[in-house]
């Protein structure tokens, strides 16, 4: 089974093995090769030239190295040979030189200073450590000494010395005071790089008896304290107090006060000043000055600039830092100090020294017989350094001869080696700053080609990314390699493929057809060695489906949907990511199969949502923010400022807008005096404004509150400002709605809708109520009232109008002059009614009246309009006097003429006519009568066919209940319907109007008619109604049904003929339905299309036609029957019975005398001659005609 390899996108090779002739070789690391490969000594670990140790703990010195065969190591100290073993404090670990001194038991660390130096060596050379200087760490006490109290006077320098003791490695010195509490530090108190505290004048706040310098040394971790000093600084009138009471001038240190002055150097001294550092390490620029008042320091360098990214400012600036320095940041800074009073310089020349460095240390040699090779060894530094060589750690000038070897300066030649050459060298750089050293060996070495990469690895690569095979080899001489694809091919070249120095085969862009077996050869004069490798190409994994940038508001859900396409033979492992970290341990992220949910999103969770698909090849991402959005936080800290008597400035602090912008801000307020607890609209102001400038009005107790409103919606009100009581003022405005209107004959009811608290400006609102007549000269009459609405002016003329005003004051003064309104005194009746009443009578339902008008004055009020009342009095055609409640319609304004509508025709009507104003009618005017004519007749009140025989139907009817005239006579038309539908010839006959009653002759027995019936009077013809009957098929059957309509009345009999007729209806139904396939004739449709023309009711108003229908025409009339398109026919449970074709049912009508049929609420028709044949009846119309 081969091993698989997988390349991810810029992957660079593994362990790249150069086996070049200057090469930094470990000789690779594989346990085979390692077996049977001799390596001269290589040094691996060492302790650090300057080695301080801790005397408390045991020395550990350390030296390890490695080579094969393992090398054994010897040391020195002091230049001379250290025998451990005549030492028993000194042990060396197994397999290492690391060597223990075990002073803890007994010894001392002082015993063991000096030099040491490691060698390690095997048969193949010697390589050693460096100079290890070892030291034991030192932390001394301060001396003793008598400090003396220091007293200075406002505003003197001050320098606090701290000299530590000198300390190995040096102590980190800081002040304190008794309670270990660092002093502060400032521009004008800190403390210099030497550890002194500088004052650059002292205050009276810097007295205090306990200044201590404390010294600490990390080695130890020991901390060392000077002697407390106590300074004491007093003002000048106290040291005058002072002065006069104890001491004399001159035995006190300056007597006189201080002054201003400017600056000059504490540290350094003098104008210029030298500076020596070494290259790489931090360089330390120091200027402490004194002044008063304080100075400033600023930082310069002379022809040139600070470097930008490695110049640091410390200690208030009174120090320059320069890290990594170089040669380069030689030169001249110049620190300048700055008051007021003037300004002082101080120029620092710096040099940059430097301890070798390397510019190329020598790299191993591995060689194979009769090959040449160098080693260089070349450093830098200021001064120059010097350069020697050792030969396994002796001079080469005293080591034994080598004619392989020729040595020039910096460099060693070899040419021809020889197993025998092979050896460590040393390359030792120095000056007087410090050494380098530095090993290399050179190891001769004869060894046929192995190759070091694993047997039938399989690499797996993605399409279109590079493919790295590896070959790791090793041989001396240096091996070729080459690469072949497949069994047979030929060896692979540079044009499509790169061949690295390490043996690796490049394939830059790998595609499909990149797959396959590709063989490494490597060959020396020594042999040759070749490995198979494997390579498989996998399509990308692709994101097909990227997440979209989404903003939700807060509470809401949010959905990030990621669909990810690779390829069949990898399993991709789908993570998502917020913020490039993992997603929150939260139950309201949820994640299935393609999306990501967040349930009740919170603010935090906006950010970078990421879906990351990984395999063992490739990984691929996207990635959609996700903004959370809400109505904004209310605003805060509202405060009123500019408070004036009738205006404030608002002032606030917005709250957080929760992603999406605040559009704008609204002020409401409230009035905690006249309405509290509601409050109302101030002003708007935009989203970027947080002041706002409010109009008040006077004597209100205003709160306010703001609320800010974004895209998504407004956020609740801020919490309200302080309570602003403006002071009072004379009302600003006067009632509204005044109004001046009688409610009796002799007075004047002044009404107004009275000013709110906040409109009242002030306290004691009142109102002066003013009127006079508008068509006389008298004076204004003027009353003050309360806080109403309304006041009362009595003995008035009546309707008389007046001129009035309301105006509001208050303790402070009036409001403004208001404009006068027109009212009038109370109204009473009319005196007078009108006159020359007229009646025009358009026709039989309609009447037009016409009357003069009454005098304006006579009306006594405000005209609303005439009205009149009519009523019918008698009826023509009965001649008996019949009275009936009165009508009433009212024509407004002052109108003289009116149409009366819906009157009855041929009846007699009477009215009279009454002027209307506000307070009633007037008196009525003399009563006119007149009379409609005639009109069309409604339909019969009910037509009802009885005792049906062979050849015979007898009608019977009512009269019309409106026959709106004299009836002439009755038309009565009818038709057979046929075994197939159709409707027969019509018939018509004239029927006298005096007849209830009428017998029809000579009909076909068993045969369905259909009967027309209507009224008539000189006008024409009235509403129709319609019927339908059977005669019966012969005698016996006629008198089966006259003996059902004479035992209808028994119950048994009622019960027996229902069971009997259910089952005979369900045999119909069935036989019906075999025959017919459900059909049935469509009689309305018949009739529709025979209707007779010249029959079409008119409509009593207008004599216009109008619609009236059969009151059974609603129920089909057999199963299948087809309705119009503009019709609905009402499924029956059962459609066959005696009752459906109206035997023995009485009809019923309207009001109107119109009949309630069959055919309700559709226009019928009168059918038209037609079809005069007529089939014999079928046995199943028969029946049907039965039940």
């Amino acid at each position: 089974m081969p091993k698989k390899k997988h390349f991810s996108a810029g992957r660079v090779p593994l362990i790249l093995f150069l086996c070049q002739m200057i090469s930094a070789l470990d000789v690779p690391l594989d346990s085979k090769l390692l077996g049977d490969l001799v390596q001269p000594p290589t040094i691996t670990q060492q302790s650090p030239k300057d080695y301080i140790i801790d005397p408390r703990e045991n020395i550990v010195i350390q030296c390890e190295a490695k080579g094969r065969p393992p090398p054994s190591f010897s040391w020195t100290r002091n230049g001379t040979h250290f025998d451990i073993d005549k030492d028993p404090l000194v042990t060396m670990k197994p397999g290492s030189g690391t060597l223990v001194i075990n002073i803890l038991s007994e010894g001392k660390a002082e015993t063991y200073e000096g030099v040491y130096q490691c060698t390690a060596r095997n048969e193949r050379g010697a390589a050693i450590s460096n100079n290890i200087v070892v030291r034991p760490s030192r932390s001394p006490l301060w001396t003793k000494e008598r400090l003396e109290p220091i007293t200075l006077r406002n505003g003197q320098s001050l320098v606090l010395p701290c000299r530590p003791p000198i300390g190995l490695p040096p102590a980190i010195i800081f002040w304190m005071d008794n309670s270990f509490q660092r002093l502060p530090q400032s521009e004008r108190v800190s403390q210099g790089l030497n550890g002194d505290l500088y004052f650059s004048n002292v205050l009276p706040e810097d007295t205090r008896e306990d200044y201590i310098c404390y010294a600490r040394f990390n080695h130890t971790q020991t901390i060392q304290q000077k002697q407390p000093i106590s300074l004491k600084v007093i003002s000048v009138d106290e040291l005058n107090d002072t002065i006069a009471a104890n001491l004399s001038d001159t035995e006190f240190y300056g007597a006189k006060p201080s002054k201003e002055r400017p600056p000059t150097f504490l540290t350094p001294e003098g104008n210029e000043s030298l500076k020596e550092e070494l290259r790489g390490n931090v360089l330390s620029l120091e200027c402490i000055a004194e002044g008063l008042p304080t100075p400033v320091i600023y930082w310069i360098k002379e022809d040139g600039t600070l470097p930008v990214n490695r110049t640091f400012y410390r200690n208030f600036k009174k120090t320059l830092q320069i890290t990594q320095v170089s040669e380069a940041d030689s030169g001249n800074y110049q620190c300048i100090a700055k008051n007021t009073l003037g300004a002082v310089h101080h120029t620092i020349s710096v040099t940059v020294k430097a301890a070798p460095y390397w510019i190329s240390a020598p790299q191993n040699l591995v060689l194979s017989p009769g090959e040449n090779g160098t080693l260089i060894c070349r450093a830098n530094g200021n001064p120059k350094p010097r350069i020697g060589w050792l030969t396994n750690g002796v001079p080469v000038e005293i080591a034994p001869d080598d004619p392989s070897r020729k040595i020039d300066g910096d460099t060693i030649m070899f040419s021809n080696v020889q197993e025998r050459s092979s050896a460590v060298y040393q390359c030792n750089a120095s000056n007087e700053y410090g050494y380098l050293l530095a090993n290399a060996f050179v190891n001769v070495l004869a060894e046929p080609p192995r190759i070091l990469t694993s047997a039938n690895i399989l690499y797996q690569v993605i399409a279109n990314r590079p493919a790295l095979l590896d070959c790791a080899f090793f041989g001396s001489p240096l091996p070729t390699i080459e690469w072949f694809k497949g069994t047979k091919g030929r060896a692979l070249h540079e044009d499509i493929y790169v061949l690295h120095d390490n043996g690796t085969l490049e394939i830059p862009v790998a595609q499909k057809d990149s797959a396959g077996t590709y063989t490494c050869v490597a060959r020396n004069k020594l042999g040759m060695a070749k490995n198979e490798v494997h390579l498989e190409i996998k399509d990308p994994t692709r994101i097909i489906k990227q997440p979209e940038y989404a903003v939700v508001q807060r509470g809401s859900k949010v959905s990030f949907e990621c669909k990810v396409k690779h390829d069949d033979t990898l399993i991709p492992t789908i993570m998502w990511l917020k913020d490039n970290g993992e997603l929150p341990n939260d139950e309201r992220f949820s994640v299935d199969k393609d999306h990501l949910v967040v349930t009740d999103v919170s603010d935090d969770d906006g950010g970078t949502y990421t879906c990351a698909a990984n395999t063992t090849l490739d990984s691929v991402s996207a990635s959609a923010g996700l903004r959370v959005v809400d109505v904004p936080n209310p605003p805060f800290d509202l405060e009123l400022t500019n408070q004036l008597d009738k205006s404030v400035q608002l002032t606030w602090t917005p709250g957080d807008d929760n992603n999406s912008p605040i559009t704008k801000f609204i002020i409401e307020y409230e009035d905690a005096m006249h309405e509290a607890g509601i409050w109302h609209h101030q002003a708007e102001v935009s989203g970027t404004q947080t002041t706002a400038q409010l109009t008040l009005s006077p004597y209100v107790n205003y709160s306010f509150r703001v609320m800010a409103e974004n895209s998504i919606g407004r956020s609740v009100p801020s919490e309200a400002s302080e309570q602003y009581l403006t002071k009072a003022a004379e009302p600003d405005q006067n009632p509204t709605s005044v109004e001046g209107i009688g409610t009796e004959p002799d007075n004047l009811v002044i009404t107004w809708k009275p000013l709110n608290g906040f409109q009242s400006n002030g306290p004691g609102l009142q109102y002066k109520v003013s009127w006079r007549q508008k068509d006389g000269d008298d004076e204004w009459t003027s009353v003050v009232v309360a806080n109403v609405s309304k006041y009362i002016v009595s003995g008035t003329p009546t309707f008389v109008p007046y001129l009035i005003k309301v105006q509001a004051l208050n303790d402070v003064g009036f409001a403004p002059e208001p404009a006068a309104v027109m009212g009038h005194s109370g109204e009473d009746l009319p005196m007078v009614a009108p006159g020359n009443v007229r009646v025009n009578v358009v026709n039989s339902t309609l009447a037009e009246v016409h009357w003069d008008p009454v005098p304006l004055k006579s009306v006594r009020g405000h005209l609303q309009g005439y009205r009149i009342y009519y009523w019918k009095a008698q009826s023509s055609s009965k001649r008996n006097r019949r009275h009936i409640e009165k009508k009433i319609l009212t024509f407004q304004g002052s109108k003289t003429h009116g149409m009366l509508p819906g009157l009855q025709p041929y009846s007699h009507y009477t009215l009279n006519v009454r002027v209307v104003n506000g307070k009633g009618e007037g008196p009525a005017s003399t009563d006119r009568a007149f009379h409609t004519p005639e009109g069309v007749p409604s339909a019969p009140s009910s037509l009802k066919i009885v005792n049906p025989t062979l050849d015979s139907l007898t009608l019977e009817w009512d009269p019309p209940s409106h026959p709106n005239g004299v009836l002439t006579e009755y038309t009565l038309r009818y038709q057979p319907i046929n075994s197939t539908h159709e409707l027969g010839p019509l018939v018509d006959l004239k029927i006298p109007a005096n007849k209830t009653r009428w017998t029809l002759k000579h009909l076909n027995f068993s045969t369905r008619y259909k009967f027309y019936f209507y009224a008539q009077t000189s006008v024409g013809s009235g509403s129709q109604i319609t019927e339908e009957a059977i005669t019966t098929v012969d005698e016996g059957k006629m008198a089966m049904a006259s003996r059902q309509v004479d035992i209808a009345t028994q119950g048994w009999f009622i019960g027996l003929m229902c069971a009997v007729a259910l089952l005979i209806l369900i045999l119909l139904i069935v036989c019906f339905i075999r025959r017919n396939k459900g059909g049935k004739y469509p009689v309305k449709e018949k009739e529709d299309a025979h209707a007779d023309p010249e029959i079409q009711p008119m409509k009593e108003d207008d004599g216009t036609f109008g619609e009236y229908s059969d009151a059974e025409d609603h129920k089909p009339l057999k199963k299948g029957s087809r309705t119009p398109s503009d019709r609905t026919v009402k499924k029956e449970d059962s459609d066959d019975s005696l009752v459906d074709y109206g035997e023995g049912v009485n009809g019923q009508f309207n009001e109107d005398g119109s009949f309630i049929g069959q055919y309700s609420g559709k226009k019928e028709k009168e059918p038209a001659e037609g079809n005069e044949s007529s089939e014999a009846p079928s046995p199943v119309n028969a029946m049907n005609s039965f039940v």
